[in-house]
């Protein structure tokens, strides 16, 4: 797949991640472009998944081709004007988050609802296993319980996010109505949803408030207030894709257990962080190991 050369001045930076930067077209309201820090190999899989992703109807922006401004690769979708984050829109009116995050619930509980055709997808599983067995900050006796967990969770064909972050959920409200949209795809996969589920409780109860406050443009207790109104909706609603697991009657126990789901997201953030969490191991601790 060839990348398409492009100037980089007609373009203008709108935010950054771990793996990339956001940018917008000046003159073309269209197309927006993500720019990756990762080499050429990395960005042209991840449109080859986009793509895949889009076609099974996952509501996300539709990806169009791989771009080159000489020095690094990116992407370019078609852009949603006047989108915001979940996160951002908490941020800006704490007063409505339990509305935000219930709405979010019902956007996360329709994709872990979505059936997937398992030959075109990567399994949530086998990845996790790849990353544990790259990461050199765990010893091999937690490597081996880390693995012997995740073996254990149910196995399903639904689509998992991979990087259910509240800022990788958007809208568009237009008079009133909105319309969401999920965004950063690179990890999506299928399987148990609870290893999605793990990384929105990480975001919302496990960073400390500066990060958070960075990140996710709110406070701690902000975020909290998410995390509850979220559960209560995800969880607690007869549509819950874990009912059949035997989640969902009990909140206190559906945290226990998504604080080691959250703890597995270590593996993620490590591999983009290249240093050790203990913040987020501490998840693991007296639970896997």
């Amino acid at each position: 797949m060839e990348p398409i050369l492009i100037n980089l001045n007609d373009y203008v930076r709108t935010g950054e991640g771990a793996n990339g930067a956001s940018y917008d077209h000046k003159t073309d309201p269209s197309i927006m472009m993500k720019m990756y820090f990762r080499n050429f190999e990395a960005a042209a899989l991840e449109l080859e998944l986009a793509k895949k992703v889009f076609a099974a109807g996952i509501p996300t922006p539709e990806p169009g081709d791989l771009v080159t401004d000489g020095e690094r690769i990116g992407i370019r979708f078609r852009r949603i004007t006047g989108k915001k984050s979940y996160s951002r829109a908490c941020g800006d009116n704490p007063e409505r988050v339990e509305e935000y995050a219930r709405e979010f619930a019902q956007l996360c509980k329709k994709l872990h609802s979505i059936h997937v055709d398992t030959t075109q997808f990567e399994n949530v599983k086998d990845r996790l296993y790849r990353m544990l067995e790259d990461n050199p900050n765990f010893t091999p006796e937690q490597k081996e319980k880390i693995h012997a967990f995740i073996a254990t969770a149910p196995d399903t064909d639904t689509a998992i996010h991979g990087d259910l972050q509240f800022s990788n959920g958007i809208f568009v409200e237009t008079n009133g109505q909105r319309q969401s949209y999920f965004i950063d795809l690179g990890d999506f996969c299928y399987g148990y949803p609870m290893f999605d589920i793990g990384m929105v409780y990480l975001c919302c109860c496990l960073n400390e408030e500066a990060w958070t406050m960075e990140q996710y443009h709110m406070s701690n207790a902000t975020a909290r207030r998410f995390w509850d109104a979220f559960a209560a909706e995800y969880f607690l609603a007869p549509d819950c894709p874990l009912k059949e697991f035997g989640l969902g009657t009990n909140l206190a126990e559906v945290e226990r257990i998504v604080r080691i789901y959250a703890g597995l997201k270590t593996l993620i953030i490590e591999r983009d962080t290249h240093r050790p969490m203990p913040e987020f191991r501490a998840m693991l601790e007296g639970t896997i190991y």
